[in-house]
């Protein structure tokens, strides 16, 4: 085992893994190479854009990998030359066992759910869509099937009220940050106790999955329940962001609520209604979904109350 400076390989892509990032360079640790995807057409100009662990690596100086495949044997090679004692993955993709087995230490896992539930690419997204109240961060060692290693640690934390899975992002992001760091000296001083996650399937447990999220699972099923509406609208925001139709167009949902004035309605799921200046409503199976933010096609995105301003029944 080293000692308290480990040499250290960061794999990851999205901003989740910035936090993460940015407290290896500022402990005591070296991370010693960033391993992250090529550059993506993004924007309305479709320009090349480097991900945002790219431009964390570059702000510091840390030599960077953008390799297409991860067995190329050119690409192990150099990752065998810079020696890590552990690789670290945030946000990333599967690796293959050849390079996740390089370092003496393995490579372990930040992943944004309490394991072995909500195994799988979006589990923040999924965590709210389907009404959860309480999700977390685990830090597992990588192993062959995907989420599935040995757990060495977790933090629980709820999921508040109106609470978008942009904004859960952002508080797990840090969760993930800090136990990273406390489970790193945990694992130099031999204190931590792996728990294989077996262990933790009790008799008639339901486990979630968490797939990657599909423009499909973003259109609003108006004959589903109010709250089973919000929790949609609320955990597709930022990305990709609820829809449905008006008059033609396409409406996307940022923000809505169970509206309190009643609990039902005779109303055809799917129809709307509005007083034209505080309220814009959709029906749903067993009441009214209140919209609070909204964007329609060719327009801005704007609080209701601003929308209604412009709109015409």
């Amino acid at each position: 085992m080293p000692g308290e400076h480990l040499r250290i390989v960061f794999l990851g892509t999205a901003a989740f893994g910035v936090p993460a990032l940015e407290a290896l360079v500022h402990s005591s640790h070296e991370v010693v190479g960033v391993v992250t995807a090529p550059e993506k057409p993004a924007g309305r100009g479709l320009k090349p854009t480097a991900s945002p662990i790219k431009l964390v690596a570059q702000q510091y100086r840390i030599p960077v990998w953008q390799p297409v495949k991860l067995k190329d044997p050119a690409f192990l090679a150099e990752m065998r030359a810079l020696q890590a004692d552990l690789q670290v993955v945030v946000a990333f993709r599967m690796l293959p066992e050849v390079l996740w087995k390089l370092p003496p230490m393995g490579t372990i896992n930040i992943h944004a759910s309490l394991l072995p539930d909500y195994r799988g690419a979006a589990p923040i997204q999924w965590a709210i869509i389907n009404g959860e109240t309480e999700t977390g961060v685990t830090i597992f060692q990588l192993s062959h099937d995907i989420d599935t290693g040995d757990i060495l640690a977790q933090e629980k934390i709820p999921i508040l009220p109106g609470e978008t899975a942009g904004e859960l992002h952002d508080r797990l992001k840090q969760i993930g940050a800090d136990l990273l760091m406390k489970t790193l000296d945990e694992m130099i001083h031999h204190q931590l106790q792996p728990i294989p996650q077996h262990l933790l399937i009790k008799p008639g447990m339901v486990l979630h999955a968490a797939p990657k999220i599909q423009k499909q699972d973003a259109q609003i099923q108006w004959h589903r329940t109010a709250k089973e509406i919000v929790q949609q609208i609320l955990g597709m925001n930022p990305s990709p962001v609820a829809w449905t139709w008006l008059d033609g167009k396409m409406l996307r949902i940022f923000r809505a609520h169970v509206c309190a004035s009643t609990h039902s309605t005779l109303a055809m799921p799917g129809s709307w209604d509005t007083d034209g200046k505080t309220y814009f409503r959709f029906a749903a199976a067993d009441g009214w979904v209140e919209i609070d933010e909204l964007q329609l096609e060719g327009r801005k995105r704007l609080p209701v109350q601003e929308f209604l301003k412009g709109f015409r029944r």
